[in-house]
């Protein structure tokens, strides 16, 4: 599976390591920054980076997932949102990276690097990549209703407030 990777300078160890762990499962690891360290970076299009090309891959056909971590992981999953396509769950469990992926089909998690040890995380990664999603009837409507209103702007007979 292709994983795309990206942080800020708080999550920066982290994305060492979660790289050389994930290429060492088999794989193909694209990192989107940043790749030295700069206190003051701003994670913004790092992350929207990341998730762009999550959508891009998934688009053309290409099993991909993306990953998204700073200090808390929260402005990196608002940014990796932004992107049309992309479905961002924080994770800060075992238990929400698999519900992340059996219920929302998420397809780019976000951590926070000071929230968690390297050992943590890299469970929780684990965790979301190898969990397919349910196809449960009820969660494929719902994820169809959230791409109608990213569409759209509404949700047919759902009374959306304009």
């Amino acid at each position: 599976m292709r994983i795309h990777i990206a942080t800020d300078h708080a999550g920066l160890d982290f994305s060492t390591h979660l790289q050389e762990h994930l290429t060492a499962a088999g794989h193909e690891v694209i990192d989107h920054g940043p790749t030295e360290y700069d206190p003051i970076d701003d994670y913004p299009a790092f992350c929207i980076n990341a998730a762009a090309a999550v959508v891009r891959d998934q688009q053309a056909g290409v099993e991909a997932l993306g990953i998204v971590f700073g200090g808390s992981g929260n402005g990196e999953q608002i940014a990796a949102n932004k992107v049309k396509g992309v479905r961002a769950a924080l994770v800060w469990s075992e238990s929400t990276a698999l519900l992340a992926r059996q219920h929302n089909d998420a397809n780019v998690i976000a951590m926070g690097a000071r929230q968690h040890t390297v050992e943590e995380a890299t469970s929780f990664i684990d965790t979301f990549i190898a969990e397919p999603f349910s196809f449960e009837e009820r969660h494929v409507r719902r994820i169809a209703q959230l791409a109608e209103y990213e569409a759209t702007g509404d949700i047919a007979g759902k009374n959306v407030d304009h």
